[in-house]
């Protein structure tokens, strides 16, 4: 394990070269970039994985990085990164979840369940095993792109201007206040829920799975509306909640747009991107967001004759998830094609 002098979130940007990583699983961690990062991987190894001690969360570094707070950097014996996604799905099964507590303890004393053969570990067998995984969620990934209509990523003129103009477009500071109604969640503690015992998301402040840890048979007096934006209360996590749900803990908060004809998925998605910015380097775990603090938050967006321009927000919107699903697409494609060439040679 290497150890060396972490960042603070304030000198993150979008523009520079090293990927910055947390405890957090979404983006494989990354959460920002820095030019003269305070970690700089050794050449001669070109693997490392990070450990979220507050999350249980593991990503793999393939380059020069840095670590926020709460991240272990774990050097690998093993540089083959297959093998390294079996063992490290096979050692968070063990680590038992205490919220978001310290993990890094438990983590070091669990004895992991691997395969063998011969009385050897089996590594071959675990490369193996992930690469038909992999093409069997690339194969379904393709699949849903085709029955779903996503394969349709043409730009229309409305939304080539709005990226296009992005970076000349008027932004202008809104209160959170004035546009959303705020409130914490409630809240129903991990002992009390019975996991996969219903239909009701059950929300944490996490990134990953879009915060939703199981679904269960909540009581009514604990659920929250759908359709709005939660906020992590100690994680700063932002995740658009499509229905109604039960929150782990009522340091959340929730927003709902104050108006109604605003409520929609493609509108709220820009809202998150707006105040991930204006916020991100704001609070920390010690310095987390609360209903009394984020009166006093804002956000920026893109205007037109001083008001917000959402006609432009849901253009911009929609070219870029065309661009992100066209990446997608070219990704299965090229994937598939691969291993069914490796599946010739092989056979």
């Amino acid at each position: 394990m290497t150890v060396r002098k972490k960042l603070s979130k304030s000198k993150i940007d979008e523009t520079s070269e090293f990927p910055v990583y947390s405890a957090e699983s979404s983006n494989n961690g990354i959460v920002g970039y820095v030019n003269n990062p305070e970690f700089i991987c050794d050449e001669k190894n070109p693997v490392y994985v990070n450990f979220g001690d507050h999350t249980r969360n593991f990503n793999i570094a393939t380059k020069s990085f840095s670590v926020l707070d709460n991240v272990k950097v774990l050097l690998p014996k093993i540089n083959n990164i297959r093998v390294l996604q079996f063992i490290i799905s096979s050692w968070k099964k063990q680590i038992k979840n205490l919220g978001y507590s310290r993990h890094w303890k438990l983590a070091q004393d669990c004895l992991i369940l691997l395969p063998t053969k011969d009385g050897e570990i089996d590594f071959k067998f675990m490369e193996e095993f992930i690469a038909e995984l992999e093409a069997e969620r690339i194969a379904e990934l393709e699949a849903y792109l085709t029955a779903a209509g996503l394969k349709d990523t043409i730009l229309t003129a409305e939304e080539e201007i709005a990226l296009k103009s992005f970076s000349t477009r008027r932004f202008e500071k809104f209160l959170l206040k004035d546009l959303f109604e705020m409130a914490n969640t409630k809240s129903i503690v991990k002992e009390k829920i019975i996991p996969d015992s219903g239909k009701i998301p059950y929300v944490t402040a996490s990134a990953e799975n879009n915060g939703i840890m199981t679904y269960i048979n909540c009581p009514a007096e604990w659920i929250d509306k759908g359709n709005c934006i939660m906020i992590g209360g100690k994680t700063l996590t932002f995740t658009y909640q499509e229905k109604n749900f039960c929150s782990n803990d009522s340091h959340n908060i929730v927003l709902y747009a104050k108006e109604k004809n605003l409520s929609k998925k493609i509108i709220y998605l820009f809202f998150m991107s707006a105040m991930r910015a204006s916020m991100k380097n704001k609070y920390s775990w010690g310095n987390s967001i609360s209903m009394k603090k984020i009166q006093e938050d804002f956000l920026y967006l893109p205007t037109k004759d001083g008001e917000p321009d959402y006609e432009f927000m849901k253009n911009f919107i929609t070219a870029v998830q065309k661009i992100v699903i066209a990446d997608v697409v070219k990704y299965s494609e090229e994937k598939i094609s691969a291993y069914r060439q490796a599946a010739m040679i092989n056979s």
